[in-house]
């Protein structure tokens, strides 16, 4: 029995917006906010008829905006609008993200500061609900007069022209609405603006991006405390008291993971005398000061866009009590970009840290393992140039972490001439992603590597716990061998919650991700 969530416009949560964007829900309005639908609908309708210009709805777009339209082409000015805004170029939009614009959309336009009438909103959710999947090219928006292009492929589809993608495969919408039994929405005055104008599309790519690095944040936490057994470093950093008198939240929240992860190895145990070693490298133990820093940006990022997912920021917003409409510039996704710009660096920086972790390991000097934890070295390369591919990766997320956000071009004859780039700098963060889940899984492998030399002592329970996971799909180096499809394989226990998933069976863990 498929499971029904009913929308309350203002009011989504992010456990709400993580289960909308895996699409295992039917998606109901509830019916508070149709009465405000209705009232701003018909203010528009009156406006739209009257003498006087009013943005978008009697007149053009943009720098046409002093363009005067007749009574009798309004409609026609709303689906021109939709056509000649469908522009985008590039790989289409994952399902995923595309599942969230269509329910933001819906639940920003539910609000009732739009104008647009109920046919409208429930349309989105019919399309969302019959699984419909508009081909939305993932280039071209600039982040400000809303996410233009992408929503107008994604209204495009709606209206029965465009593209949808089915089972992965472009096919013509006509013939796809149809067979989804969908009848193609219609539009009237102003509501071809209100579904373009707005921050959906950046704001679902970076709620993605958000979902998509929370299992890979868990798996660093995990991986990074298996490194520190690994190398025999040593759990003092960790120390709550330490970082209690600093006080930043995330800082303590990362210690406390280590601390849990740590308690009850052996190997810790084996040298806690007699180790002339005094202090770790900060890839060791200053992971709860750059991780934890991380985790705070992230859980700031996540309250900015869970914010943005319910926020009005179409233009001009229709205040029917007030009976009148007021232009402004909530389309722009400043919030959104630097939010993005933020999460990039933190994404970048678990990567970072990864790589020098695994540096670490393999330079006997430091470790004291054998070199490049080989068993032979010499006659083998062991871990080499898999830290190679490491360091590239981590050297490639430094430029794709450079804010988008400073960087702006006018657009619109220079009537849009300040923009945000925010779609440009949430599309980016998967490739980040990407490549520091490819970093941890190659440190996973060093580290399970390390840990074979230091046997029979044994690490602590959700560590040991770790490495025998790895070893189902991994098996140990004992001579050089085609090392690829071991860092496939590892990565994905990184990218898809398995390793992460060992946070979960300790007692009394902090919740890392921000509440819902």
């Amino acid at each position: 029995m498929t499971q029904e969530l009913e929308i309350r416009p203002g009011q989504l949560t992010l456990e709400q917006l993580r289960t909308i964007r895996a699409g295992k829900v039917q998606l109901q309005l509830s019916a508070e906010p149709r009465r405000k639908i209705r009232a701003s609908a018909a203010l528009v309708e009156r406006v739209a008829l009257g003498t006087e210009p009013v943005y978008g709805i009697n007149t053009g777009f943009g720098k046409l905006a002093d363009r005067r339209i007749g009574d009798s082409e309004l409609e026609a000015l709303q689906l021109n609008l939709i056509r000649s805004h469908s522009a985008g170029v590039g790989e289409p939009l994952a399902a995923e993200v595309v599942r969230l614009m269509l329910a933001l959309k819906a639940a920003s336009l539910a609000r009732g500061y739009s104008g647009v009438r109920e046919e409208v909103v429930d349309a989105l959710l019919a399309a969302y609900n019959a699984g419909v999947v508009p081909y939305v090219p993932s280039q071209g928006s600039v982040g400000a007069s809303g996410d233009l292009a992408p929503l107008a492929h994604m209204t495009l589809a709606l209206l029965g022209e465009g593209e949808l993608l089915v089972q992965g495969v472009r096919r013509s919408a006509p013939d796809a609405i149809a067979q989804s039994g969908l009848a193609p929405l219609r539009l009237r005055a102003k509501e071809g603006l209100a579904l373009i104008n707005g921050t959906q599309t950046s704001t679902a790519l970076a709620l993605n991006a958000l979902f998509c690095f929370e299992p890979v944040l868990e798996s660093a936490l995990v991986i990074g405390a298996l490194t520190v057994d690994a190398a025999r470093g040593s759990d003092e950093p960790f120390d709550p008291r330490i970082h209690d008198l600093r006080g930043q939240p995330g800082q303590i929240d990362v210690a406390h993971c280590y601390r849990a992860l740590l308690q009850g190895s052996a190997i810790r145990m084996s040298h806690l005398t007699g180790d002339d070693r005094i202090q770790d490298p900060y890839c060791l133990r200053c992971q709860p000061q750059v991780v934890g820093a991380c985790l705070d940006q992230l859980r700031h990022a996540a309250a900015v866009l869970l914010r943005e997912s319910n926020a009005v920021t179409d233009n001009p917003l229709v205040f029917a009590a007030d009976e009148e409409l007021v232009s402004g510039g909530n389309f722009h996704a400043e919030p959104v970009a630097l939010a993005a710009d933020a999460m990039a660096v933190a994404i970048a920086e678990v990567g970072a840290i990864s790589e020098r972790r695994i540096a670490m390991l393999i330079d006997a000097s430091v470790s004291r393992l054998p070199p490049f934890l080989s068993a032979e070295p010499g006659l083998n390369s062991g871990f080499m140039i898999a830290h190679v591919t490491a360091a590239s990766l981590a050297s490639e997320n430094k430029s794709l972490a450079h804010p988008a956000s400073v960087d702006s071009l006018p657009t619109s004859a220079n009537q849009e001439d300040h923009v945000s780039m925010a779609t440009f700098a949430a599309r980016r963060l998967q490739r980040l992603i990407d490549n520091t889940a490819y970093i941890l899984g190659i440190e996973l492998l060093a580290a399970g590597q390390a840990l074979e030399f230091l046997r029979p002592l044994r690490s602590s329970a959700p560590l040991e716990k770790t490495h025998s996971l790895l070893r189902t799909c991994c098996p140990a180096m004992e001579r050089d061998h085609y090392l690829a499809p071991d860092i496939e394989r590892a990565t994905a226990l990184v990218r898809d919650g398995a390793v992460g998933n060992v946070l979960k069976t300790l007692p009394s863990m902090p919740r890392l991700w921000v509440p819902s």
